[in-house]
């Protein structure tokens, strides 16, 4: 059994489907929040894959995983995904659909690591280059890292810049040993 072309085909189903209803934005939440669900609770998977849980009781705890109220295409496509027996790959399938709906949408993750927290002003600033710069949409996560001493650290698609200060002290450190 090949989980990715499994988990893509589902995906790919669940996202025409979306589309079609024009959904895709909830049930892309939806997914995003089961494959956080996955992350954050370990034993989830070893619930779901465990084969004396009845699929009702699978099902419920998969709605609980998405917040409690999915719309009819999420539960309907939960019940699909449990009566054909597919439950051990639901998390790579999340992680498919939000994959594939990215790449529709021209979504970039972006991530941006500082040494204090910064204002809303700076990283809306901030997204809207790297907006510019991609033609794109970008999902931006912010990190606090104290170890970078001070400046920032801005990550997107395969581009980085190390603006920090940590880096800056390593490259005089470089410089002074040769």
């Amino acid at each position: 059994m090949d989980i990715g072309v499994i988990s893509v085909r589902y995906a790919r189903a669940l996202l025409k489907g979306s589309c079609d209803a024009k959904i895709e934005n909830k049930v892309y939440c939806e997914m995003q929040a089961l494959a956080k669900s996955y992350i954050d609770v370990p034993q989830l998977r070893f619930t779901i894959d465990n084969p004396m849980l009845s699929k009702i009781n699978k099902e419920k705890i998969l709605v609980a995983a998405v917040g409690g109220s999915p719309c009819e295409l999420t539960r309907s496509f939960f019940r699909l995904v449990l009566k054909e027996g597919r439950e051990s790959v639901i998390q790579f399938m999340a992680n498919s659909y939000i994959t594939l709906y990215r790449k529709k949408k021209n979504i970039i993750r972006g991530k941006l690591t500082t040494a204090v927290a910064v204002s809303p002003i700076a990283e809306q600033k901030l997204r809207q280059m790297v907006e510019d710069k991609t033609n794109g949409a970008v999902e931006f996560e912010t990190e606090i890292n104290n170890d970078i001493i001070g400046g920032f650290i801005l990550e997107y698609d395969t581009y980085r810049m190390d603006a920090s200060v940590k880096s800056k002290l390593k490259n005089i450190l470089s410089q002074l040993k040769v």
